[in-house]
């Protein structure tokens, strides 16, 4: 169960890892990945740009769990992270395109091939917790990408969607519990019951 800077330790890690196995080819190098929008990459060669966080709601424990031996905090919420990623060429015009492709091809490749982020790309909380983070590529409508787009008058730009599962973040909200320290059990026996009844 990570800290509220989960987002950041899951973003983070996901740039390492492409930074990892992108550079130097097809990308010279590792600080033209980024984490940021694609409208404003600069002089980016790749970008992630979280654009969407959702609550899972399925096969979640609700309710406290025992953190302490007086104390019950809330069970952590766990969060879907969705990352727009989008290649940027530098390149002459001309070669432009197949450049873009090149790129795409490659972060495609090691999505694939790292399903879940090894943990030496893990940082902060989410690494003291040992927390296992998932990834993988979103079919994501040709519409819903533009949608995104949609809100500048840039120019669309090859894109895909990476999705991150396993994300968590501990809750502060806890209660304290008093254990049970006596017990107390009556053996003597009772009149029956008025009546007759037994």
């Amino acid at each position: 169960m990570a800290d509220y800077t989960a987002f950041v330790e899951a973003g983070q890690a996901l740039v390492d890892l492409l930074r990892d196995h992108l550079t130097p080819e097809p990308i010279g190098n590792r600080e033209l990945i980024s984490l940021c929008s694609p409208h404003e990459s600069e002089n980016n060669q790749l970008t992630l740009f979280l654009y969407h966080i959702e609550e899972e709601s399925q096969n979640i424990t609700a309710g406290y769990y025992q953190a302490g031996q007086d104390v019950q905090r809330l069970q952590p919420a766990r969060y879907v992270l969705r990352y727009l990623v989008t290649a940027h060429s530098k390149a002459p015009a001309q070669l432009k395109e197949a450049d873009q492709h090149r790129i795409m091809g490659a972060a495609l490749q090691v999505l694939r091939d790292n399903p879940v982020i090894p943990q030496k790309y893990l940082s902060g909380s989410t690494a003291e917790e040992a927390g296992e983070l998932h990834v993988l590529v979103e079919k994501t409508p040709l519409e819903q990408l533009l949608k995104i787009w949609n809100n500048t008058s840039k120019e669309y730009k090859l894109s895909f969607v990476a999705m991150i599962t396993g994300v968590t973040i501990r809750s502060k909200r806890e209660r304290r519990v008093t254990r049970v320290k006596e017990v107390v059990i009556d053996t003597r026996e009772r009149p029956a019951p008025k009546g007759g009844a037994q």
